[in-house]
């Protein structure tokens, strides 16, 4: 999934830089650990540049009561500053004042906070509170805010606010969780019919990259459950997620979602019109040549089609040396010649013997 991890950690970069996503796409080319491990430093350079003043100035908020802090915030310091004059705050003092702040006041000021003294924060407001910052968020569409204190909501405040939001501001939101370890037991709090609209939103909207990105973030139990959601869905809809997926070359988020799949799953997902296109075949297997992703995908290749299975066959034998190394080499590893040699024996003849030839193939003849 790291395609789609980078693009979410794009997309906060661009915001915490206050430049527009299009100008760091190249970013999406790295490892999205590495451009995460950049945005955390540069969080500790803006942050933390003018702490010593900000520090004496919430000291001195310290003579005040939270009330006449909440009206100067708003009237003479404004969300940018207040957000900053927050971070160097106790976190019970700052909740105190926040808890008093209209939210809209509050809702503008969330996307200047330090992110790191988010968690402190959040755990002493109010849920209603909470809830009322949220819908604000919303309406507005900030779903990269939402995506940084979403993770530090009680679970209180979560059954209040996740029932008011819509399909979309889940999946945007989700998409860029800054806490991703928290998306299995959010998605526990919603049920069954709630996250098959979310699904099907995800194909009205255009959000089929966001729904895999969700899923794929999941602990394997709801990665499981929606797995199963989704290929309860109409063919339609399922045609439509196969071939996003081909266009924007997602294999690697897609495939440890369909291998979450049962037999009659897989087989009904096996059975779409999108597999059996030629050239969405062709891009899945130089996709998985890509990924390695051989335990995810062998499976679903034997419950294909024959039509299907042949053209499977036919790309994966027209590999060059590296891509067929690579196909003998993930067998090998995964433990795979059970489902891999039927596919192997669909190829023409020079093509099997290109494949058996690869070292892995050799030494597993001879052992």
């Amino acid at each position: 999934m790291d395609t789609l991890r980078g693009r979410a950690e794009t997309l906060k970069l661009a915001r915490l830089l206050d430049v527009e996503p299009h100008q760091l796409t190249f970013l999406e080319e790295l490892p999205a650990d590495d451009v995460r491990l950049f945005r955390e430093r540069v969080v500790a350079a803006l942050f933390d540049e003018d702490r010593g003043r900000l520090d004496r100035i919430a000291a001195m908020t310290k003579l005040l009561p939270a009330t006449v802090a909440a009206g100067i915030a708003q009237k003479a310091l404004g969300p940018r500053l207040a957000a900053a004059l927050a971070g160097r705050l106790e976190p019970a003092r700052a909740a105190d004042i926040v808890n008093r702040l209209p939210a809209d006041f509050t809702a503008r000021c969330c996307h200047h906070v330090d992110p790191r003294r988010i968690a402190g924060i959040m755990g002493r407001l109010d849920d209603d509170t909470v809830v009322r910052i949220a819908l604000v968020l919303a309406e507005r569409g900030d779903h990269l805010t939402m995506g940084r204190f979403v993770g530090h909501l009680r679970e209180s405040a979560l059954r209040s606010v996740l029932p008011r939001l819509d399909e979309t501001t889940l999946l945007r939101t989700g998409f860029v969780i800054d806490h991703p370890e928290r998306l299995g037991h959010i998605l526990g709090l919603l049920d069954d019919e709630q996250l098959s609209s979310v699904i099907a939103a995800a194909d009205d909207h255009g959000l089929w990259p966001e729904a895999m990105a969700v899923a794929g973030m999941a602990a394997d139990d709801q990665r499981t459950r929606l797995a199963s959601l989704t290929a309860a869905q109409p063919e339609a809809r399922l045609d439509s997620l196969i071939r996003v997926t081909a266009e924007q070359d997602l294999w690697e988020s897609l495939l440890p979602i369909v291998s979450a799949l049962s037999e009659d799953e897989l087989r009904s997902v096996a059975a779409l019109p999108a597999l059996r296109d030629a050239a969405v075949l062709d891009g899945l297997v130089r996709g998985v040549v890509a990924t390695g992703l051989w335990a995810d995908f062998l499976p679903m290749v034997g419950v294909l089609p024959p039509t299907a299975r042949r053209v499977v066959a036919t790309a994966a034998g027209a590999l060059d040396d590296a891509g067929l190394d690579g196909l003998a080499r993930g067998v090998e590893k995964e433990g795979l010649w059970d489902l891999v040699v039927p596919l192997i024996e669909l190829m023409d003849a020079t093509a099997r013997r290109r494949v058996y030839a690869q070292p892995a193939f050799r030494e597993r003849a001879t052992g």
